[in-house]
């Protein structure tokens, strides 16, 4: 099938990619089928594209890449929706906010996405505490602290 897009114009998928979000992403609650886009020679970076919408789309990182201490617990809700039966199925992915100069962009480590990527079902987890902030460094180095900002 093929989807316009937001950063590559209109690119062919699989339909074994779609990703199913049932209740789509907070703020975008309509959306509910993304795929994950790769950025060419950046295997850092991905995008997370709305299928039906060109303009919804969202720069992702894997928040492990930057803050290896990050941690965070599933609970059984979460488990169950997203049908997860191993911890070698989920992949968590923290949403970038781009700002200029590069290096004061910020991720998003207090909601991060989590998708069952057997499953390709993904929800949007919401940390309900201060342990972690909306807009983390994304140079941690230039970060002496990063839980409770």
């Amino acid at each position: 099938m093929r989807i316009e897009t937001k950063y590559f114009g209109e690119v062919a998928i699989e339909s074994t990619s779609v990703l199913d979000f049932p209740s789509g992403i907070p703020g975008f609650n309509h959306e509910t089928q993304f795929v994950l886009l790769d950025f060419p020679d950046n295997p850092l970076f991905q995008i997370l594209q709305s299928t039906t919408s060109k303009e919804t789309a969202f720069i992702v990182v894997n928040p492990y890449h930057l803050y290896e201490e990050y941690t965070l617990n599933l609970d059984e809700s979460i488990i169950e929706i997203l049908q997860l039966s191993s911890e070698e199925e989920v992949v968590v992915l923290s949403i970038v906010t781009l700002k200029a100069p590069f290096t004061s962009s910020t991720i998003n480590l207090k909601a991060p996405i989590i998708i069952n990527s057997v499953k390709n079902k993904g929800k949007q987890l919401i940390i309900n505490t201060d342990e972690y902030p909306t807009r983390a460094p994304i140079s941690p180095k230039h970060s002496s602290k990063v839980k409770g900002e």
